[in-house]
């Protein structure tokens, strides 16, 4: 009798980006985070909010962007999706 293998859940990994004050937060410029397929944007913060509960500080005035496309929270993360996470842009 033939087994047939087990389907399994797409591996889904994205690349995320610190700049700024958020690199000396967590202590990396960028990190690979494995995620479940439909994560969206929102979802995944609040997971590095776990890893890095200081970056929560943050969340009201985060700048987000997709493969260098500023997106919303709802947004769809696609796999292989480099994630930049920045603090808001200062002037001076």
């Amino acid at each position: 009798m033939h087994r047939h293998p087990q389907p399994r859940q797409p591996q889904v990994k994205v690349n995320v980006l610190f700049f700024s004050v958020l690199k000396d937060l967590t202590g990396t410029a960028e990190t690979p985070w494995p995620i479940q397929p439909g994560t969206t944007l929102n979802h995944l913060l609040e997971e590095l909010y776990q890893h890095w509960p200081a970056l929560k500080e943050w969340d009201q005035s985060l700048l987000l962007a997709i493969n260098q496309e500023y997106s919303p929270r709802e947004t769809l993360l696609p796999n292989h999706a480099e994630i930049a996470i920045m603090p808001p842009v200062q002037g001076g």
